[in-house]
């Protein structure tokens, strides 16, 4: 039987995360199933199997059930069955994108631009409106960005923010915001409105202007956006910091610069 036409592994991933995409892919279409099953079916040895299994185990990206007896009950434990969980289907989740952008096309051939504006604008007051309080508490546009990079890398985006700009070279002091996922690029990138809103409330939570400078729905590595900071007033207490879905902050590498 034919697999149904799935997305591919990216290119650059390597050929480890290639085979366990391939696994993953044929617990998706055939599943549940054994390890054993899975080997013979992807011409691997069992033991590179489990090691796969248990890494998408270990992700909350598979789980086991007991297989159903056959005869007589024998000794021994029942064979472990193998199928995915919602968020191993996510990794196959592109038909999701299509139908999103269906549904927003639909939403502007019948209902007009204004109704894709008004659907952006409500998207992204339900992502930050439940971080209002803990964002605008911040007395000022550079702590304020800290704690929405904080917010949306708890709504998935990885956001971060960094230090830009040197007072004693005559340069314009800022902050950086960058969001280096985008859980809605694929859908924004026919429709500018979702970040042409987002960049708004953006603005209305951290009290001053904004400019995007890049976007992911453009191709651009990450979502960057420029907050300006008040003269004198450092834009960052460290170089580069990058929230965790926790709220906590770590360094990371070449200031998370877009590419």
């Amino acid at each position: 039987m034919p697999r149904a036409a799935l997305p591919h592994v990216p290119s650059q991933v390597s050929a480890e995360g290639k085979t366990r995409h391939e696994v993953a892919r044929l617990l998706l279409e055939q599943g549940p199933m054994t390890a054993v099953v899975v080997a013979e079916q992807l011409g691997i040895s069992p033991t590179a199997v489990r090691r796969h299994l248990d890494a998408l185990l270990a992700d909350g990206e598979a789980e086991t059930r007991d297989a159903p007896r056959r005869g007589p009950r024998g000794r021994g434990r029942p064979a472990k069955l193998f199928l995915l969980t919602e968020p191993g289907r996510a990794r196959f989740g592109h038909a999701y994108d299509d139908l999103a952008v269906s549904a927003v096309r639909f939403l502007a051939e019948h209902a007009g631009e204004d109704a894709v504006r008004a659907f952006a604008e409500q998207r992204i007051e339900r992502l930050v409106g439940p971080h209002r309080a803990a964002i605008t508490g911040q007395g000022d546009p550079a702590t304020r960005a800290e704690a929405l990079a904080t917010a949306l890398s708890r709504e998935g985006y990885a956001a971060s923010t960094r230090e830009v700009g040197a007072p004693t070279a005559g340069q314009n002091v800022g902050a950086q915001l960058c969001q280096h996922h985008c859980p809605v690029a694929h859908v924004a990138a026919e429709f500018p409105q979702l970040c042409e809103a987002e960049t708004e409330a953006f603005a209305k939570l951290l009290g001053t202007h904004v400019q995007r400078l890049a976007t992911i729905a453009r191709g651009d590595s990450a979502c960057t956006t420029h907050v300006p900071v008040t003269a004198g007033q450092p834009a960052h207490p460290e170089p580069v910091r990058t929230a965790s879905p926790e709220g906590r902050t770590a360094r990371i590498p070449n200031g998370g610069k877009p590419a």
